[in-house]
């Protein structure tokens, strides 16, 4: 049986850092972006900066003879790095930049590795230090819990990662905890990014035949499009479940599923990496 190992360990990742923010609560704002409002109170609102610095981040590992899981806690509990020994694959996209841009709920939000979002869209908690824990159980297996309070709505969110003795995957378990005296309502995705390239096709369940952007705007057939989608025309029939034959930046959002799984499959360097999900 293989062991798995976990440490904690001072990495340095070259960081663009976020603006002061201001004092004054901020009760409302106009911005309104994929059906979220800007209304973050008790957030602060932050802005980015354009100055590159070398920063250093506490960063915990966990690895068996598989796999190497890399969490950053001070960077919102995210998965910076999902790393297969097996043949030299970066399952999911490692970015060894931190440059936020001002897609979250209270501004900064960073590209790849696997976010994960609640109560409501890109968490405006994305990009804060959060608490963690670390457990070693009885089966081997070591499990990592990252978890908050949540400042808009008092719930409380935990993730745990676990990686198994002789397992060539990471598992991920989602807690939400409501301690108020009302009932409350929730959103928990999890946004896992992968590097692309013209031999990359996006895996769908073999029941899904339509598509969607943000909003519901833009709708088409899938995996062959045969009509306009995101202002480009497929016709008579363009097979867009296939990166190189897509334009346009373009989001596809399943209409219906019964299966449990998604993924994404580099024919050029024979590697995949899939998402299954299980209730509990």
């Amino acid at each position: 049986m293989s062991k798995v190992e976990v440490r904690t360990e001072k990495v340095v990742i070259p960081t663009y850092e976020t603006e002061p923010y201001d004092k004054n609560p901020l009760f409302t704002e106009k911005r309104v972006y994929q059906g979220s409002s800007g209304r973050v109170y008790p957030h602060p609102g932050y802005g980015v900066s354009d100055t590159k610095t070398d920063k250093e981040y506490e960063a915990i590992f966990i690895e068996n003879e598989y796999i190497l899981v890399m969490l950053l806690p001070e960077l919102g509990g995210r998965v910076q790095r999902l790393y297969d020994k097996t043949n030299g694959y970066d399952a999911i996209y490692y970015n060894e930049v931190i440059k936020p841009a001002l897609v979250g709920l209270a501004g900064p939000w960073i590209s790849g590795g696997i976010e994960f979002n609640w109560p409501q869209h890109h968490r405006p908690s994305t990009f804060d230090p959060l608490d963690y824990t670390i457990e070693e159980n009885d089966d081997g297996s070591v499990t990592v819990w990252i978890g908050e309070i949540d400042k808009m709505f008092h719930l409380k969110g935990m993730a745990g990662f676990t990686v198994y003795p002789d397992k060539a995957y990471l598992e991920i378990k989602g807690q939400v905890y409501n301690p108020t005296d009302r009932p409350q309502t929730f959103l928990w995705w999890a946004n896992p990014a992968v590097a692309v390239n013209d031999d990359t096709q996006s895996i769908f369940p073999p029941d899904v035949f339509a598509v969607m952007d943000h909003g519901k705007r833009a709708v088409s057939e899938f995996p062959i499009a045969k009509g306009v989608y995101y202002k480009y025309d497929y016709a008579p029939g363009t097979d867009i479940s296939r990166y190189k034959n897509i334009p346009v930046p373009t989001s596809f959002m399943a209409y219906h599923s019964d299966f449990d799984f998604i993924g994404n499959y580099d024919e050029g360097k024979h590697a995949v990496v899939y998402g299954v999900s299980q209730r509990l």
